[in-house]
């Protein structure tokens, strides 16, 4: 807690001495505030008509006034806060299950990949061996064929021709 603090201020041209835990300047800053008011109302006609005592009831009547509107606005901050926050945690959680959503497809991608990539392999290596496969099959044709024609020539009686 801070120390007590005696300050003099002048409210409506006369000293006071002001004591409290606030500091020297947060008491004079309500003293400007009164004299300020006192001033806002000294230029209405009506007001200075009105007889000392009721002047003061008018000008402590302004400052509650102040005082409550302040209040409710501060109320009113409040609850847009309390929203704010309330939106932002939200938000946030949102922004938490985006990030695992992501994640998680991020890891489908990455084995769709992998997947892919093992086919196409596995399409290469068939491909290679239907390759191999049309080859000797080509060959082995090729090598009957010719081993028919011998085949045929051996049937052939040889004194004919």
């Amino acid at each position: 807690m801070s120390a007590k603090t005696d300050t003099e201020v002048i409210i409506g041209g006369k000293v006071f001495t002001l004591s409290g835990y606030e500091s020297e300047e947060y008491l004079q800053k309500v003293a400007s505030y009164i004299n300020n008011k006192m001033a806002e109302y000294g230029k209405v006609d009506s007001f200075r008509r009105q007889p000392l005592d009721t002047q003061s009831v008018l000008l402590q009547l302004n400052i509650a006034d102040d005082y409550f509107k302040a209040k409710k606005q501060i109320s009113l901050l409040e609850e847009e806060i309390q929203s704010k926050e309330k939106e932002l945690y939200d938000l946030k959680h949102e922004l938490i299950a985006s990030q695992i959503k992501l994640e998680n497809t991020e890891k489908s991608v990455k084995s769709l990949q992998d997947e892919l990539n093992e086919n196409e392999k596995k399409v290469v290596r068939m491909e290679t061996e239907l390759k191999d496969l049309r080859e000797h099959r080509n060959s082995n044709v090729r090598g009957n064929e010719g081993g028919n024609a011998e085949q045929q020539n051996a049937k052939k009686p040889m004194g004919k021709k």
